[in-house]
């Protein structure tokens, strides 16, 4: 039987990383791969899966791609890799046939086993995936490319496992936009920056010399919108990803700021402060047209987010005399409150599988993040602290990025971290980054 399927060598471009993947040799079942393994992650409890991750053969690299494969999945608390210690069967090569006992033998559950060949400054990737208890490949994949984009292959293959063994999309081929924070409580810098999810090729998109806020992905992962100062007056702009070209959208009477992409990226939505209320507004990509979404005389309405069909938004007001959550049709119409705890409610921010919006919460003098579902009901916090804010979801609405500040002193501003979180509350963890980070947003999986 042929294993795997050769396929055309890839853009250098890291924007236009034209991958195509051939699922190779799968076993001739027909049962999906979790009929015979399975990972239940609706069970908050769930103990994770133990996973034998053998380096690739073949060349160095092989070892490289495989320890971020083994970050990827252990840090998704879903996975636990064995330690290669432990392992009683050496791998030789993509084409073998592991003996099955012997892996068992240790507790694995699933195993993955593959090579790295490189040839100049292209390398391919092959990989297969086995039940151990099944005895059974459950799948394999090949990837050309070039040898400088072995990490984005990492997650690309811990995304297949990932997928293969919970039923849903991975998350690990991602990034994160947040703001970077540095210098004292009275003057903070504060810079675009932009990283892997696992926080690897971390770099600066402004130079900090203007205060930005709020950046958000678009559905495409090439363009990001936040606000700005760099006109002096607060403004939403618009900048692309792979030229580094940005625009103001628009120079109104009052203050833009809390943009957010459509569904299809062709529109946009955005609060303006003009008159001493604050407004939601739509503004079409394509011809600049502004329609006003939300009315009424010295409230407050911002923080909006599409639902994923763009049929409804949901965004935090004080029209009814406290800051609480509202959805609305894309249109403005049939304003519905959603939120009734004790307490104030603002970031609504829509899961990309529409079953679930993440907020903060304010009560009691602390913070939290928490979800519920899109009609409010089923109120759940998943952390508390002095400062947990601005929520943003995995592309497979299974984990949460926000940020968490500690208290200041003596005129030093607290620090500000970044943190994911499942949506069960569990596997709480601090994302590094070089500096301060606050205003996270996770991209969409990133264009093949």
């Amino acid at each position: 039987m042929q294993l795997l399927s050769k396929t055309p060598f890839l853009s250098k471009s890291p924007f236009l990383f034209k991958i195509l993947l051939f699922l190779a040799l799968i076993t001739a079942f027909t049962a999906p791969a979790r009929a015979v393994l399975y990972i239940d992650i609706t069970n908050g409890s769930a103990e994770p899966l133990p996973i034998a991750l053998p380096d690739l053969t073949g060349s160095g690299t092989g070892a490289d791609i495989m320890r971020v494969v083994w970050s990827d999945l252990e840090h998704s608390g879903l996975f636990k890799p064995l330690p290669k210690e432990s392992y009683i069967e050496q791998i030789t090569g993509d084409t073998q046939t592991p003996r099955f006992a012997d892996w068992r033998q240790i507790s694995a559950a699933a195993l993955v086993t593959g090579s790295a060949t490189e040839s100049g400054d292209k390398i391919r990737v092959a990989f297969r995936l086995w039940d151990i208890y099944g005895e059974e490949q459950i799948a394999g994949k090949e990837y050309n490319t070039f040898k400088s984009n072995w990490r984005r292959i990492a997650h690309i293959m811990a995304d297949e496992i990932y997928s293969r063994l919970t039923g849903e999309k991975g998350y690990f081929d991602s990034r994160i936009v947040y703001v970077a924070e540095s210098g004292p409580e009275t003057h903070r810098i504060k810079r675009l920056a932009i990283m892997d999810q696992d926080g690897e090729n971390h770099k600066f998109l402004t130079d900090g010399r203007f205060l930005v806020l709020t950046p958000r992905f678009s559905p495409n992962s090439q363009e990001i919108l936040y606000m700005s100062y760099a006109s002096r007056q607060p403004r939403v702009y618009l900048r692309d990803l792979q030229t580094g070209r940005e625009e103001s959208l628009g120079a109104f009477e009052g203050m833009s700021f809390a943009p957010r992409f459509s569904h299809d990226g062709n529109s946009i939505v955005m609060s303006i402060a003009q008159g001493g209320s604050t407004q939601i507004y739509k503004m079409d990509l394509r011809n600049r047209r502004l329609i006003k979404l939300t009315s009424g005389n010295g409230t407050i309405d911002t923080s909006p987010s599409y639902s994923p069909d763009g049929a409804r938004i949901v965004f935090n007001s004080d029209r009814g005399g406290s800051q609480q959550l509202y959805t609305m049709t894309a249109d403005g119409g049939n304003v519905q409150r959603i939120s009734f705890g004790e307490g104030r409610y603002g970031t609504p921010v829509w899961s990309p599988r529409g079953d679930q919006i993440a907020f903060t919460k304010i009560s009691g003098g602390k913070f939290y993040i928490g979800v519920m579902r899109p009609d409010g009901s089923g109120e759940r916090l998943l952390t508390e602290s002095y400062l947990d804010e601005g929520p943003s979801w995995s592309p497979n609405g299974r984990v949460i990025v926000f940020h968490r500040q500690s208290p200041s002193s003596r005129g030093h501003a607290g620090s500000t971290r970044l943190y994911t979180i499942d949506i069960t509350g569990r596997n709480l963890r601090e994302l590094i980054t070089p500096m301060d980070a606050s205003d996270p947003a996770w991209s969409p999986l990133l264009p093949l």
